[in-house]
């Protein structure tokens, strides 16, 4: 969702700022802005001559920032900078970051402001803080739970930024990843997280002290440097010229063993577009390469696949030993995915599973169950509402935990006892797809895996699914192929205002997802149904208008799925099918099939998810969308 980005240097840090922006455009945004402070020299430039702190704001894209700052010559060492995701007050300049700080009084307006913030997250106590800053002289510009905590600091400030900055978030209730500026410390600024990641980049310098950073994703710094330190819940870290320190939601300095320096791959080839018209596209052409990157060592079904390389000491056979059931808690794509899932779990390693959306489970009552696996899915491993239900299985005395995710270094990561990071790459647009197929593979790996520990896995049986698995990049291959055959229909649908999806077993979710993707990127009402429940009220909706999708793999419900099309063309409804080369479904007056290039047997779901990115794709490109960011949506959901 919204994204940070701050520097201290010597040199001007504004290219960075916006460039950083930009590499977190991906998250989605409404509006952004950035402040600096010119406070003190640059290397290279005279002492500027309006000093203290500067910003600027927009409610276009970053582009549109950059050229009004640039016609500006808004240059300096220091400053912050931000996207916001609108959630409380409208997407406007008035309710952009950054958010500033005049001092209470009615002539506020008039002085130069004192405190300069960026925040992400959300503060559930901001209308009582609002009320008694108000009583105290402060004067509100914005609607957002944002500008409380400006004021908020300014009110505590007495020379010192980090105890005005830790005195201020003691008060807080909620989620916040915050970078502060103050007025009277030129060359320094303070950041602060609970709930919300921020990470600190340690820059380098040939000559004069070494520049630091503050970013929400480390990709943001991804060409400006690669020594990055991931703070961690309740962190407050103080940055100034040459020096950093962090300091522990209990006040004392943390030294480098307990916030090590890492080193962090953050290609830019991987935020690089190449010859693709949007990142969606090149994510989607990028998933064989992705299936092989997650599948690579695989060499048998062993529990240490999830055991973090061997780091954790044999933790997985414990773990997998003690398991009686599973508990899925994820959120959106990634929920589709843990329903795929449940299907294998329980058909293949015949464990109970339940899935969950995750900012459902932890608002009601559950039973707890110590022998439960809990495993959380999602592409950052920072989703707000799963990091919280999280938490939540873990208070309720459900130690096992386990996650699958495609940032090793993320919250999920380091929070759960085991991990599986599925190495997709960076996923940039906002409508998730090499992540989605990622993910189901290393849920089928956790499966065998699983059916291993409670016996229900043969030598045969292994090396058969393993085979299948080597095969899915080259199968994805040839399902990319089908392109020309799904840009005819999307012709069709980008005309079209609603859709139905069908799918019977384990591509009833894939049905979902594929009305997901539809309705996030073209806008076009969507959505997935178990095709047996077609006569049980999605019926009444099917027309001539409404083009209906079937999943149709050659499977143990073919024959059920094509009663329930004839539902379908009976009403008149024209219908679209994937269906494998020997379903015996085929083209006719109100029915179009586009056929599989060969069977796929248990991992069927894998490969006929793509064929539905694609159909979304196409369509929202007809109907002129913005592909990458679709509106209000954001990336990284990292507020509830």
């Amino acid at each position: 969702m919204c994204g940070i980005v701050g520097a201290v240097g010597t040199t001007d840090v504004v290219g960075v700022l916006l460039q950083g922006l930009q590499r977190l455009e991906y998250r989605g945004y409404d509006s952004c802005g950035l402040a600096v402070h010119r406070g003190a020299p640059l290397a290279d430039a005279p002492w500027p001559s309006e000093r203290g702190l500067v910003r600027a704001r927009s409610t276009a894209r970053v582009a549109e920032l950059q050229a009004q700052v640039q016609a500006d010559g808004l240059r300096a060492a220091t400053g912050i900078a931000h996207t916001r995701w609108a959630t409380h007050g409208a997407p406007a300049v008035h309710n952009a970051h950054p958010h500033v700080s005049r001092g209470p009084g009615p002539d506020a307006a008039q002085r130069a402001p004192r405190v300069a913030l960026v925040h992400n997250g959300i503060i559930e106590n901001h209308e009582a803080l609002r009320a008694e800053l108000q009583a105290r002289g402060y004067v509100f510009e914005s609607q957002t739970d944002s500008e409380v905590i400006a004021h908020l600091i300014d009110s505590l400030y007495d020379g010192d930024l980090l105890a005005a900055v830790r005195a201020a978030t003691a008060r807080l209730h909620g989620a916040y990843a915050i970078a502060v500026l103050h007025h009277d410390e030129p060359q320094r600024l303070v950041g602060a997280r609970a709930g919300s990641p921020l990470v600190l980049g340690i820059g380098s310098a040939t000559d004069g002290p070494v520049p630091h950073y503050l970013a929400s994703d480390a990709l943001a710094l991804a060409g400006v440097t690669d020594r990055i330190v991931f703070l961690a819940e309740g962190d407050l870290v103080d940055m100034a010229l040459g020096r950093y320190r962090v300091v522990g939601a209990d006040g004392r300095a943390l030294d480098d063993a307990a916030r090590p320096v890492r080193v962090v791959e953050l290609g830019s080839q991987d935020v690089a577009l190449g010859p693709y018209r949007h990142y969606m596209q090149k994510e989607i052409f990028e998933q064989p390469r992705a299936l092989a990157d997650t599948l690579e060592g695989v060499e048998g079904i062993v529990p240490e696949l999830f055991d973090d390389h061997g780091i954790r000491s044999r933790a997985a056979w414990r773990v997998f030993g003690e398991t009686d059931r599973v508990l899925i808690l994820a959120c959106g794509t990634s929920y589709y995915a843990g329903c795929v899932a449940r299907y294998w779990l329980e058909s293949i390693a015949a464990v109970p599973t339940t899935v969950e959306i995750a900012s459902e489970y932890r608002y009601r009552d559950s039973v707890p169950d110590a022998r439960t696996l809990v495993v959380t899915i999602s592409q950052s491993g920072e989703t707000a509402d799963t990091l919280a239900a999280l938490r939540h299985a873990q208070s309720l005395g459900m130690s096992h935990t386990l996650t699958i995710c495609n940032v090793a270094t993320s919250a999920m990561v380091r929070e759960c006892e085991l991990a599986y990071v599925t190495r997709a790459g960076v996923e940039i647009g906002v409508a998730s797809t090499k992540a989605f197929t990622t993910q189901l593979a290393a849920l089928f790996l956790l499966t065998l895996v699983l059916a291993q520990a409670k016996g229900r896995l043969s030598a045969e049986d292994e090396a058969r699914h393993l085979r299948a698995m080597r095969h899915l990049p080259l199968a994805l291959q040839a399902v990319l192929a089908l392109e020309p055959q799904i840009i005819r229909w999307a012709e069709d649908f980008a005309a079209k205002e609603h859709a139905l999806f069908l799918g019977r077993g384990p591509h009833y979710p894939i049905a979902l997802e594929g009305a997901l993707k539809l309705k996030e990127i073209s806008y076009i009402h969507a959505e997935g149904y178990p095709a047996g429940e077609l006569k049980h009220g999605p019926l009444a909706l099917v027309t001539s208008a409404m083009p209906v999708v079937a999943v149709a793999p050659n499977d143990a419900l073919l024959d059920k799925l094509k009663s329930n099309l004839q539902e379908v063309r009976a009403r008149g409804g024209v219908l679209y099918v994937l269906a494998d080369a020997d379903t015996h479904i085929t083209s006719g007056e109100g029915l179009h099939v586009i056929r599989m290039p060969e069977h796929y047997g248990t991992l069927s779901p894998i490969l006929h998810v793509v064929p539905l990115q694609l159909l979304a794709y196409h369509t929202a490109c007809l109907r002129g969308t913005d592909v990458d960011k679709p509106r209000n949506l954001a990336k990284s959901v990292t507020v509830e």
